[in-house]
């Protein structure tokens, strides 16, 4: 069974690849990429936490100097269990 994960990577030029994270519920990828949106709009620095064990904090400064890309992967079940996101944790404690 294939699945589709959504993948955003955040690549700056001086540091390399800042971020690198693939989603499979669709909604926190759009969410997500809100939240990155809005933060290089407003000028503020990208801090994620999921409330267990995955803390991103990108400064604006390397933020709106890096590409950010977006793609659509198709990955098996166990492909997808072998690398879930951190990002979507299944419970926040």
């Amino acid at each position: 069974m294939n699945m589709i994960q959504h993948n955003v990577k955040v690549i700056n030029e001086k540091h390399g690849v800042l971020l690198d994270e693939n989603f499979v519920n669709p909604g926190q990828f759009k969410l997500f990429l809100k939240m990155l949106q809005g933060c290089i709009a407003m000028k503020e620095d990208l801090t994620f936490f999921n409330g267990v064990d995955f803390f991103i904090h990108i400064p604006y400064r390397f933020l709106v100097d890096s590409i950010v890309t977006t793609k659509l992967e198709f990955a098996t079940l166990t492909d997808q269990l072998m690398n879930k996101s951190k990002i979507e944790a299944d419970a926040i404690k």
